[in-house]
């Protein structure tokens, strides 16, 4: 008898949400040994596909096949015993455990007798991973000390402990620099020549085109059609978003005579934010580049007052402030959209609504008690038509948004807000190519408005279409300062690896 042709294979997948029909009809199917990627914008289906076939949800109606057999898969344990591992685009880690108890947590080592747990073998059989994906970070390390970058990392570490057959990557290298990136796909071709299957889920088409073998689209939560990784990635955008997107054009408005809207002065904390000085005007733009690690986002949260400043000055409109918490920096007209909307960015309990105004809730309290339900409805509705956030209510709760659409309430709170200085770390990370468009319009709009805006990106070429100006960092300092109309990647790069030694001897 011969091995059938797919190792997973999916038939007519339909799945509806309150309100909501998020897969109807949807064929996929995987071979071993192949990187298959999934495409599309927020809301296509991509994920809720991946999270039926890992056994997250359950479908509503349509087939599963694995090595040509018929599954039906209850739920996620079920899911890895068959061999499916899925690395979510959000991180499924608890802060509170090491990195090694992440990993194999509920398949912790035991000793002899049975009754007590292996710490030595679970850190030991931890390292053998980490060393594998070459991670340095300590088995005993709690998880709510790591950066987004490591922890991603140790979500993949986990992934890999199952031995899965099937492998699926959600978003794996949103918040990994390009080093970590080029040792994440040398652990794709690592498994797929061993026969693993990989399905791929990235907005970046450099990387699709860079490890897949296969590339299907999906579109309003059906499947458009699959094509080979090498065809024209304009064809591809077209198959996702049912157009073709016009190239977006920077402009670079003079703000030299703007008012300073705010100015930093001599920020220190730890090893991350020394010595750092800066200005932004208003109807600027202003990057924030370097390699993971180099205090960009450091320096924001300290400006926000999310971690304590041991010395420097922030002024406002000319004025000192000072910052403890974020709500001073609220207070202040400072807005912070961070890098991890999960966990620091949404009440994920909450609805839409809810999100949106909560940064301004006084202005929607009758006599400073009452919530007006209508004025706040209105904001919320329009915000939603503004951003063109994709979900079937205001009244939607926000954890059941796609990860895109979560990063647009985000945005949108803080616009509702209406601060004059708004920080943006990575604001598109997640957002798929026909939403990044929009949100890059929506930046320009803002600071064409008055406002000062600030942006951190892991991306180069992002950084390069939004910026006025951009200040690149490396280990804690700013070492450069390149305007937008002359600045390159190579120019950055440069600047982003001019270490403390270096520049000294510069």
């Amino acid at each position: 008898m011969s091995a059938p042709r797919w190792l997973i294979e999916a038939r007519g997948i339909c799945k509806s949400f309150p309100g909501v029909k998020a897969l109807d009809n949807v064929g996929f199917e995987l071979k071993a040994g192949e990187v298959h990627a999934l495409m599309g914008e927020n809301g296509a289906g991509k994920s809720t596909m991946m999270k039926i076939l890992s056994g997250v949800y359950t479908k509503d109606a349509g087939e599963v096949l694995l090595d040509g057999q018929p599954i039906d898969v209850t739920g996620p344990a079920h899911a890895q015993r068959l061999g499916i591992g899925i690395i979510h685009q959000e991180l499924h880690l608890m802060p509170h455990l090491t990195a090694a108890q992440n990993v194999f947590i509920g398949r912790e080592p035991r000793k002899a007798m049975g009754w007590f747990l292996d710490e030595d073998q679970l850190n030991r059989d931890a390292q053998a991973l980490f060393d594998r994906i070459h991670l340095d970070v300590a088995p005993t390390t709690r998880i709510g000390s790591l950066t987004v970058a490591r922890q991603q990392m140790v979500e993949i570490a986990k992934a890999l402990s199952h031995q899965s057959r099937v492998l699926i990557m959600d978003e794996p290298t949103a918040a990994l620099n390009d080093r970590e990136i080029e040792e994440l796909f040398r652990i794709v071709r690592q498994l797929k020549a061993e026969g693993v299957g990989i399905v791929y889920i990235s907005h970046k088409m450099d990387e699709i085109q860079r490890i897949s073998d296969r590339i299907t689209v999906m579109r309003d939560g059906c499947t458009v059609g699959t094509v080979p990784a090498d065809t024209p990635m304009a064809d591809v955008i077209a198959m996702m978003v049912g157009r073709r997107l016009e190239s977006s054009e920077k402009r670079i408005p003079d703000t030299s005579g703007h008012d300073v809207l705010m100015a930093v002065q001599g920020l220190h904390r730890g090893k991350l934010v020394r010595d750092v000085s800066f200005e932004v005007r208003r109807g600027e733009i202003l990057g924030f580049a370097g390699l993971m690690g180099a205090g960009r986002t450091e320096v924001m949260r300290a400006i926000f007052g999310a971690d304590p400043l041991e010395s420097g000055e922030v002024r406002v409109h000319g004025k000192p402030v000072k910052i403890r918490q974020p709500v001073d920096a609220v207070a202040a007209g400072i807005g912070y959209l961070s890098e991890d909307r999960k966990n620091f960015g949404l009440a994920t309990g909450m609805s839409v609504e809810a999100n949106v105004t909560l940064p301004s809730l006084s202005r929607y309290l009758k006599w400073g008690t009452f919530l007006n339900h209508a004025d706040s409805e209105t904001t919320a509705t329009e915000m939603v038509d503004k951003l063109k956030v994709k979900t079937p209510s205001i009244h939607q709760l926000s954890r059941l948004l796609s990860g895109g659409n979560q990063q647009k309430v985000v945005i949108a709170k803080w616009l509702v807000r209406d601060c004059d200085i708004l920080i943006f770390d990575e604001p598109t990370r997640g957002i798929d190519v026909g939403a990044k468009s929009e949100i890059y319009k929506l930046l320009n709009d803002l600071a064409a408005q008055g406002r000062a805006i600030i942006v951190i990106s892991s991306e180069l070429p992002e950084v390069l279409l939004l910026s006025h100006r951009i200040l690149v960092m490396c280990e804690g300092r700013i070492t450069g300062e390149v305007h937008g109309s002359a600045a390159t990647q190579e120019a950055l790069m440069a600047l982003a690896t001019r270490r403390e030694s270096m520049a000294a001897a510069a």
